[in-house]
């Protein structure tokens, strides 16, 4: 208890004399921001490096005789910058090497990259490391001295000639990142090594934004965040929003709402507020999605605004679209109406006649996107917002939505191994603007 109190104490966002922010440290732990063009240790450049550095710092702040310890336990490359975890006893250095190794430590990078990349994608390659370049290209699997390298990266703002990729790391080569997204078709922009598009003088947009790891002593899960420098303007909700990549990612932001693609599994008026509000002085959610659906979600910023948008939802001034992967193979297009009760204290929807007591109209379009005559990828235009609306209409024509056990087929959803439902709230047109998800829902 007296170590978890110490620790707590000295959690700080401050800057060494030589500037480098330092965003956690305690007895056994250093975690720093690393700055762009920094080497993590000294080469052959001669010049200044981070180890050394934060070295100088240690003995000038605790006034040690000698060199103090600093273990070095991963790294960045020169250019990149973002967080990085330093051990300072040897015990703690064993042991999160060994994270680190295992891959238990989760490493997440933000990059801006040319191209249009897809929703989301895992990339297995094979990278060489050619020690006479200092660089790594993909190779054939199996070729002398190659690696696997693996990473998975999710779309997360896209312009019309770059798009924000959030990456997370499986494996940890050398220029991992840089050269299987060149390698797939979105060099990162301003990869003075791999880019060809990069001007000379431009910055690589890589930036290592979050790290999660177990603290060597206390043995709990803790997660560090840096948020990337950058002023790209197309970018700046999704980079505002890294923070609280767990639970969501930004798609917009100003004085008056904040519109975020929440991740499935999230309470609205839970986690997501409470993360949302730890970024923001103030945010009021205007309406709901259910805890298993992905999609879009407003919250405004001031009660006057909150009061407006509630109306607008209230009244049906908008266009909400949803994608829904459903059982077979419905009709092209129809328009679905039912009247339905909701038990409060089972939390479920019923269909029932028009005329019951606490009957409750349901309306809805869909339209057949694709199918592989098992399964259907639909568009859902909603009419009326009625709690689980779309789960209980599409049941009701026999088409349920994957993965939904409440309403569903069990064991269709456990023959295709979906245990979430596969509905996301994909496009909302209002007050003059449209918002889109990035996400793709796949069959």
């Amino acid at each position: 208890m007296e170590e978890q109190q110490s620790v707590s104490k000295l959690r700080r966002d401050e800057r060494t004399e030589s500037g480098i922010r330092i965003l956690y440290e305690d007895n056994h732990l250093l975690v720093v921001e690393k700055p762009v063009n920094l080497p993590v240790q000294a080469d052959s450049s001669g010049d200044e490096d981070l180890l050394t550095l934060l070295k100088a710092y240690l003995r000038a702040r605790y006034d040690k005789p000698g060199e103090a310890y600093l273990g070095l336990v991963h790294r960045l490359d020169r250019p990149v910058g973002g967080v990085m975890a330093f051990a300072k006893t040897s015990k703690a250095a064993a042991r999160l090497t060994a994270q680190f190794h295992s891959h238990e430590a989760k490493k997440r990078y933000a990059a801006i990259v040319h191209g249009r990349p897809k929703a989301q994608e895992s990339l297995t390659d094979w990278l060489y490391k050619d020690e006479t370049t200092f660089s790594s290209r993909v190779v054939p699997a199996g070729t002398d001295g190659a690696k696997e390298a693996r990473l998975r990266y999710q779309l997360i703002g896209q312009a019309e000639e770059t798009a924000l990729l959030d990456v997370e790391l499986y494996t940890g080569r050398p220029h991992q990142i840089r050269v299987q997204l060149q390698h797939a078709g979105y060099s990162i922009y301003g990869d003075q090594r791999y880019a060809p598009q990069a001007a000379p003088g431009e910055q690589i947009r890589l930036w290592a934004y979050a790290l999660t790891l177990t603290h060597p002593t206390l043995k709990e899960p803790m997660t560090f965040f840096s948020a990337p420098p950058w002023s790209e303007e197309a970018f700046a909700p999704q980079i505002a929003l890294l923070p609280a990549c767990s639970v969501c990612r930004g798609v917009y932001l100003d004085e008056r709402c904040v519109v975020v693609d929440k991740n499935a599994g999230v309470e609205t008026e839970g986690e997501l507020l409470g993360e949302l509000e730890s970024l923001f002085e103030d945010v009021y959610p205007v309406h709901r999605l259910d805890a298993n659906t992905e999609g879009l979600v407003l919250f405004a910023r001031t009660e006057e605004d909150a009061v407006r948008y509630e109306q607008i939802f209230y009244t049906h001034e908008l266009k909400k679209l949803y994608h829904a992967v459903v059982c077979g193979v419905p009709q092209r297009a129809e328009t679905l109406v039912h009247w339905v009760q909701k038990d409060e204290d089972e939390s479920f929807v019923r269909l029932c006649r028009e005329g019951d007591a606490g009957a409750l109209r349901c309306e809805l379009s869909y339209r057949v996107l694709n199918s592989d005559g098992e399964a259907s990828l639909v568009e859902i235009e909603l009419f009326t917002g009625r709690t689980h609306q779309i789960r209980v209409q599409m049941a009701a024509i026999g088409h349920p939505v994957l993965g939904d056990d409440k309403y569903g087929d069990r064991a269709f959803n456990k023959l295709r191994k979906k245990k979430t439902q596969q509905l996301l709230a994909k496009r909302l047109e209002m007050d003059g603007h449209v918002f889109e998800s990035l996400r793709e829902l796949e069959l």
